[in-house]
C-alpha cells in the first residue's frame, strides 16, 4: 500500500488554473471524441473543471458540439440559444428544464458556460458555431411532438406516421411507467408506430438541420420506447439500449456536423458510469455495455479519450429517493480502502496537490494503482449518505477505465436554478446515473 501511495504523488500534476490543463490537451492529441465524466450529477467543481477543458478544447482544438446526458428537445433549445438561433438567453433556456432531475442542467455552472460559448459563437460564422446538444433517450412525447410539427410544417403528405405513433401512446397520458406497465400485461406495444415513423424520415432527410432535428427526435422516440419496455422487465437491458442510443447519437452527431466526410470533434459530459470503459468495471460481468466501451470499440485508439473525476469528501445535490425535492447533501469521507481514500491519503501532506490532474501512462508502464482493482465512488442523482458505506462504489482498473483523472479532496454542491420538485421519468439502472 506504501507503494501506491508514493506512486500516486510521482504521477500527480497540480492542477490550480485551466493553464495546467496542458498536460491533458498533450494526451488528448488529435481525438475526435473527449468523453469527460462526473462520479456525481451535484457537485459544482467537476462541473467547472469539465467546463474549463471544454473551453479550451473549442477555442484551441477545434471542437465542434458539447453533447451530453440530457434530453434532445430540451438541449436543443439551450443550442438555438448558444449560437444565436434564437432570442433566448442561455439561463432562460436552461431554466426552462422541468424534468427531474432539473440541476444536472438547470445549474449556474452551466449558466456560465453556456453565456461563454455564446459570446464564443457571436464572432464566428454560422455555419462554425458550436452547439449543445442532448444525448439521451427519455423524452418520447416531447420527442414525438417535435416530429409531428415539423412533419405538420414541412411534410404535410407524410404527417400520417406521426399520428399514429402518438395515437398509440396517447392511452398512457404521458406516463412511461404506464406504459412500460402495460406492455409486460398485454403483448401489445407502440413499437410498430414508432419504426414505422423512424423509417420514414431515415429514407428521406439529407442531411439539412431542420431534418436532422426532426430525425433525430424520431431515433429518441423509438429508443424511449424500447428502453421503457425493456425495463419494466429488469435487468441490464434497458441500461444498454440507453447507452447504445447515446453512441449511436454521438457518430451521427459528429457526421452531421463534419465537413467534406469528416466528422466533427465533440465533447462529451456524462456520469463516469457513462463514459469510464465498462469492461474495466464490475458493469462488465452484469452483461452491461456503456459510452466509453462503445466508443473505443467504434473507434481508433487516438480518436478517444476517457476522463474521469473523482473526490474524497464535501456536499452535493442529490434526491433521498427519485422524483423527490432535490436537496444539499454532506457526502462523508471515502469508504477505508477506496481510490478516493487511497488518493486522499497520498495527497494530504503540504506541499502536494488537493486538486490534481492525473495523465495515464502506457497500460505496461502504469504503476501498480492503476492496475489493481479498487472502490471507486459513483453518487447518482438518488443519493443516501448514511448508506455511503455500503454502496456507491464501482469496483475498477483505473488505467483501463480511463486515460486521465481529475482528482479533487474536498468538492462542494452546484448551485440549481429552482429547487422545486419536477416531474420525473422512470429511474435509469442501477442507480441513477
Amino acid at each position: 500500500m506504501r507503494q501506491y501511495l508514493d506512486d500516486m504523488r510521482a504521477l500527480a500534476r497540480p492542477l490550480e488554473s485551466p493553464l495546467d490543463l496542458g498536460p491533458l490537451l498533450d494526451r488528448i492529441g488529435e481525438a475526435r471524441f473527449v468523453l469527460i465524466g462526473e462520479a456525481t450529477h451535484g457537485t459544482s467543481e467537476y462541473y467547472r473543471w469539465r467546463a474549463d477543458l471544454t473551453q479550451r478544447l473549442i477555442a484551441e482544438h477545434g471542437f465542434a458540439g458539447v453533447a451530453v446526458e440530457g434530453d434532445w428537445p430540451d438541449c436543443f433549445r439551450v443550442s438555438c440559444s448558444v449560437t444565436g438561433a434564437s432570442t433566448e438567453t442561455p439561463r432562460e433556456a436552461l431554466h426552462a428544464f422541468d424534468r427531474w432531475p432539473t440541476w444536472m442542467w438547470a445549474n449556474e455552472e452551466v449558466v456560465d458556460f453556456c453565456s461563454w460559448l455564446r459570446s464564443f459563437n457571436d464572432v464566428l460564422p454560422r455555419e462554425r458555431r458550436v452547439g449543445f446538444y442532448g444525448i439521451d433517450v427519455y423524452s418520447l412525447w416531447d420527442s414525438l411532438r417535435g416530429v409531428l410539427g415539423y412533419m405538420r410544417e414541412q411534410r404535410p403528405d407524410d404527417v400520417a406516421a406521426a399520428v399514429e405513433a402518438i395515437r398509440c401512446f396517447e392511452p398512457y397520458a404521458e406516463d412511461p411507467q404506464r406504459y412500460a406497465r402495460a406492455t409486460r400485461l398485454v403483448p401489445e406495444s407502440c413499437e410498430d408506430e414508432v419504426v414505422a415513423l423512424l423509417g420514414e424520415l431515415r429514407s428521406t432527410t439529407d442531411g439539412a438541420p431542420d431534418e436532422f432535428v426532426a430525425r433525430q427526435n424520431a431515433e429518441v422516440a423509438a429508443g424511449a420506447e424500447r428502453y421503457y419496455r425493456a425495463m419494466v422487465r429488469g435487468g441490464p437491458t434497458s441500461w444498454n439500449v440507453r447507452d447504445t442510443h447515446m453512441a449511436d447519437t454521438l457518430d451521427r452527431l459528429a457526421g452531421h456536423l463534419g465537413a467534406g466526410g469528416v466528422p466533427a470533434k465533440l465533447v462529451v459530459w456524462e456520469h463516469n458510469t457513462h463514459i469510464g470503459d465498462a469492461r474495466a468495471t464490475d458493469m462488465a460481468d452484469r452483461g452491461m455495455v456503456n459510452v466509453g466501451q462503445l466508443m473505443r470499440e467504434r473507434h481508433a485508439a487516438a480518436d478517444v479519450v476517457l476522463v474521469g473525476f473523482g473526490s474524497y469528501a464535501g456536499t452535493v445535490v442529490a434526491g433521498d429517493a427519485w422524483g423527490e425535492p432535490m436537496q444539499v447533501m454532506p457526502m462523508p469521507p471515502a469508504r477505508p480502502g477506496s481510490l478516493e481514500a487511497l488518493l486522499h491519503e497520498a495527497l494530504e501532506r503540504p506541499g502536494l496537490p488537493s486538486t490534481g490532474l492525473f495523465s495515464f501512462p502506457p497500460a505496461h508502464e502504469q504503476p501498480e494503482w492503476l492496475r489493481d482493482r479498487l472502490d471507486h465512488r459513483a453518487v447518482g442523482v438518488v443519493y443516501r449518505p448514511e448508506l455511503d458505506g455500503w454502496g456507491n462504489y464501482v469496483p475498477t482498473v483505473l488505467g483501463d477505465r480511463y486515460d486521465a483523472f481529475v482528482w479533487i479532496d474536498e468538492t462542494s454542491a452546484l448551485h440549481p436554478l429552482h429547487l422545486a420538485p419536477a416531474a420525473g421519468e422512470m429511474e435509469a439502472y442501477p442507480s441513477g446515473v
